[in-house]
């Protein structure tokens, strides 16, 4: 479908707690929304254990300096112990598979589907597979025919705030030219169309495509930013807090990192 230390992967161990079901009575489209952020945490958990740098970050608790202390002791304790930290994954992607299942389960109920055909759902994750260079768009790969152009279209609907065919301009973009070194960045401006055409579901995937298919391009850092502002928006308000955490892990000592903060602070954050 975007160094780190060896905190950010423990944290990550705990962010699925924040992505628990919501009661029987809520929307289809909220149990949706529940499935996408889950899925893309636990690719990105799956991204962690292909990189042999360390990562760093701060776990959730219901008292932050509390958890940064424990967290630094037990990092300590967990110097060079590795099979204890693939015990942790393990827990991770058993407790991910059985909530996936069960959303599942309620999503062919909610729409009226055969329950009894649901199979067994797939361990979350998968094999670690290294992705191709080309996977990654690059910044001097030569455009397509009408690309640019198609492209500039798009961003002056835009601008000129036609929203909803600037979201669809982009979309159309994304799938025509899935491999172009503009892709993550017309997933985020087809965010921002859609924000301003105020549809904050469909911006938050939108935002969750750009950075969880191009964690390193030039835009990853806004829409890691807009992706927890709009799960803020939403009430996912814990996913959304930790989502913003991540912006000054990932992204440090940037102005993306510094409106996290802001955001965090007047969303009360703990």
């Amino acid at each position: 479908m975007m160094g780190k230390r060896l905190c950010l992967l423990l944290a990550l161990l705990a962010f699925p707690l924040a992505m628990q079901a919501q009661e029987r009575a809520q929307t289809l489209a909220d149990i949706r929304q529940d499935l996408s952020v889950l899925y893309y945490e636990l690719q990105r958990l799956n991204r962690e254990l292909s990189t042999t740098q360390a990562p760093s970050g701060i776990g959730s608790g219901a008292n932050i300096n509390d958890r940064l202390d424990a967290i630094e002791a037990e990092l300590r304790r967990l110097t060079g112990s590795t099979e204890k930290l693939e015990f942790r994954i393990n827990q991770v992607v058993k407790d991910g598979t059985n909530r996936v299942g069960d959303l599942e389960f309620r999503l062919v109920e909610l729409e009226g589907g055969d329950i009894s055909a649901l199979g067994e759902t797939s361990t979350l994750g998968g094999d670690i597979k290294q992705l191709p260079a080309d996977d990654i768009p690059q910044a001097d790969t030569e455009l397509a025919v009408g690309e640019e152009a198609d492209f500039a279209m798009a961003q002056t609907a835009l601008d000129e705030e036609r929203y909803e065919e600037a979201a669809e301009l982009f979309g159309r973009f994304t799938q025509t030219y899935p491999g172009s070194p503009l892709t993550a960045e017309a997933h985020l401006l087809r965010g921002k169309a859609l924000d301003g055409n105020f549809d904050h579901k469909a911006s938050a995937r939108a935002y969750l495509e750009s950075f969880s298919n191009y964690p390193n391009s030039s835009v990853a850092p806004e829409a890691l930013l807009r992706l927890g502002k709009a799960l803020v928006s939403l009430g996912q308000v814990d996913a959304g807090c930790q989502t913003l955490s991540q912006v000054e892990i990932r992204f440090p000592n940037t102005q993306f990192a510094i409106d996290a903060q802001d955001e965090m602070l007047s969303s009360q954050c703990l």
